[in-house]
């Protein structure tokens, strides 16, 4: 007999590649027999949320929250009982997400830095792979501050390459220069004196497994995916 577990939703489409990831991710992470031990799962993937991009760095378009809290009345409607959203940048509207439904909605930025400080305790330094956008709203420093780590982010020129790469992933594109982006980035953070990695896009994420850098690393996509099965089984 199959072991009863929480309904799942995804506020997905940010972008829709990274959403299919973590849907993957989630059936790699549980622990199951057959189909029938796999988590109930509702997606909407809805790359009509407005950019987080324009919202946030370019001050030109709307903000994405009331869409984002459609799309999670959406799936509460349909019957999940708890929601995740794998999209770094769109936590920085968590707070007014998770208020405006009545299930949890996993916090992917705290989730990843308590993993980041449970594994190398505080006073690390942290290196952050992310979009300008999540550096620009410091959704990882706070965090990371709270919890004793020092955050270090690319200077300006490798983090203009890592979001250039960033905007091509979202076309499709994941190649040997997008990869190169990511890895020079990393290799960058290494040299400043990063003691591990944290993978903050979920555009990234899906080139986590081709990066080559010697540092652990913490892709929020993974640790979502790991709490997600952890909670809808009851832990």
């Amino acid at each position: 007999m199959y072991a009863e577990t929480k309904t799942l939703g995804i506020i997905g489409g940010m972008g829709p590649e990274a959403t299919v990831d973590l849907q993957a991710r989630i059936i790699r992470a549980t622990p199951a027999r057959d189909d029938a031990d796999h988590l109930r799962v509702l997606v909407d993937n809805n790359p009509r949320i407005p950019s987080r991009i324009a919202a946030l760095i370019e001050g030109t378009g709307a903000s994405p929250l009331p869409a984002l809290i459609a799309t999670a009345r959406g799936l509460v409607a349909a019957g999940a009982d708890f929601l995740v959203m794998p999209c770094n940048t769109a936590h920085h509207y968590h707070a007014a997400l998770a208020a405006a439904v009545p299930v949890p909605l996993l916090d992917m930025v705290a989730l990843t830095v308590d993993r980041v400080r449970a594994a190398h305790g505080p006073g690390a330094t942290v290196g952050l792979l992310a979009s300008t956008a999540v550096i620009m709203t410091d959704l990882y420093g706070a965090r990371c501050a709270q919890q004793g780590l020092r955050l270090i982010c690319p200077q300006e020129d490798p983090q203009a390459a890592l979001m250039a790469a960033i905007r091509r992933i979202k076309t499709g594109r994941l190649g040997a220069a997008e990869v190169a982006a990511l890895e020079a980035a990393g290799a960058h953070l290494a040299r400043r004196g990063a003691a591990a990695l944290v993978v903050a896009c979920t555009e990234l994420s899906l080139l986590t497994d081709r990066l080559r850098v010697d540092l652990p690393r913490f892709d929020a996509a993974q640790v979502l995916a790991e709490a997600a099965v952890a909670f809808a089984r009851g832990r």
